[in-house]
């Protein structure tokens, strides 16, 4: 794409909005940045305030470079609070000053401030839940309170991007069908991350890389490689608030298991210390850790949640059911004892992956949802001010 708005034949102007500059939806704003720099728009960051950790201070920095609107940071907490409000005010003045032509919200928080400024400061709204609120069940009360505040912003929001099938059709199962535009657009990984990895001397059996939170299995896998009764070696790569908890459940296993916290670092600096990658997590949207493993050539044991049937396809019987102890034990004891079997896998993971998740095509299919949704601002924003229900277009990518 040439980077020009149909409308005014400028550069786009857009600001994408988001928590926590941590995980894969920091990935995927990292990647959208530079790619839409490089097509010649105009990007600008709305984030929470910079983690303490040496890796995310790092790529903030790094961001800097193809933000010529800039990156702004406000505190943000998970939960909703009296903070948002004032949150909105600021970024409806930031959207106004910057003459910003497309806000792009990102998971729970960041999606719930694109939608919820006031349409007289301008521009189009998307979002791309990233599993977010979607994680919920509305049984729980908040559950009830996330989902119910989705099916309000459902009709404030001008077009989605969905990362998933799988996202799609909990979004629609959920919340509803979506309004306005939306796309299926998969996250994908750069040609450069498909260079082998050189392994570290001292290799673990396994390796985990991500947030240290409760939905992320790490429980789960440290009961998992306990139940083995096999020697394993197993290092934990990340930072999160739960890190004592599993650091505690991981005093209490047998001699014969290793365990490792090694606290945050570059996801292929972790690869090279494991020999297989473990993803346990209890829920997932389509995980980024998953595509660079798979891109690194790193065997992956992981859970059958999110799409993650989407990235292994022919080969996801190998996935384990989410919080399945046994059956993670057992994956665990068959990756050391079949050493080529998993190296196959890995092999074909690594073709799938580069012939279907590539990053140019990620931010050229979200670039075309962009200009689509630009050429029809007039369109839209008529349709906005008529109650009638929408019907919902799915963008052809």
């Amino acid at each position: 794409m040439a980077g020009r708005s149909p409308i005014a034949n400028e550069p786009t102007r857009i600001l994408h909005v988001f928590r926590a500059p941590l995980g894969g939806l920091f990935r995927h704003v990292c990647d959208l940045a530079a790619g839409q720099k490089k097509a010649g728009h105009k990007v600008g960051i709305v984030c929470g305030e910079v983690p303490s950790d040496e890796v995310a201070v790092r790529k903030l920095d790094e961001l800097s470079q193809y933000c010529e609107l800039g990156i702004h940071t406000l505190p943000m907490n998970r939960l909703p609070g009296i903070g948002d409000a004032i949150n909105i005010l600021r970024i409806s003045a930031l959207v106004r000053r910057l003459k910003i032509d497309v806000v792009h919200g990102h998971g729970a928080k960041g999606g719930a401030y694109a939608r919820l400024l006031p349409r007289l400061v301008g521009g189009n709204r998307i979002y791309t839940p990233h599993g977010g609120s979607l994680h919920f069940d509305a049984r729980s009360l908040t559950g009830f309170a996330f989902l119910n505040a989705e099916k309000m912003m459902r009709r404030r929001t001008d077009a989605f991007v969905f990362e998933s099938e799988f996202g799609l059709q909990t979004f629609t199962r959920k919340v509803g069908a979506p309004s306005g535009f939306f796309s299926v657009i998969h996250n994908g990984v750069n040609d450069s991350e498909f260079e082998p990895v050189a392994d570290e001397p001292d290799l673990a059996d396994f390796v985990y890389v991500g947030e240290l939170r409760e939905l992320k299995g790490i429980g789960t896998l440290i009961d998992a490689a306990t139940l083995a009764g096999h020697p394993i070696h197993l290092r934990i790569v990340g930072s999160g608030a739960e890190r004592e908890r599993f650091e505690a459940q991981a005093a209490d296993v047998p001699a014969c298991l290793k365990i490792e916290f090694l606290g945050p670092m570059p996801a292929r600096q972790a690869f090279a210390l494991g020999r297989s990658v473990v993803v346990p997590s209890y829920h997932e949207s389509l995980p980024y850790i998953v595509l660079e493993a798979a891109a690194a050539g790193k065997p992956v044991i992981a859970t059958r949640v999110g799409g993650m049937t989407e990235i292994f396809g022919v080969d996801s019987t190998s996935l384990i059911d989410a919080h399945d102890v046994g059956g993670l034990a057992d994956r665990l004891r068959y990756a050391i004892n079949h050493p080529d079997e998993m190296a196959a896998l890995a092999m074909r993971l690594r073709a799938r992956v580069q012939a279907e998740f590539s990053a140019g095509q990620m931010i050229e299919s979200i670039d075309k949802l962009y200009q689509r949704l630009l050429a029809n601002r007039q369109t839209r924003s008529s349709e906005y001010s008529d109650p009638a229900p929408r019907n919902a277009e799915e963008v052809p990518l």
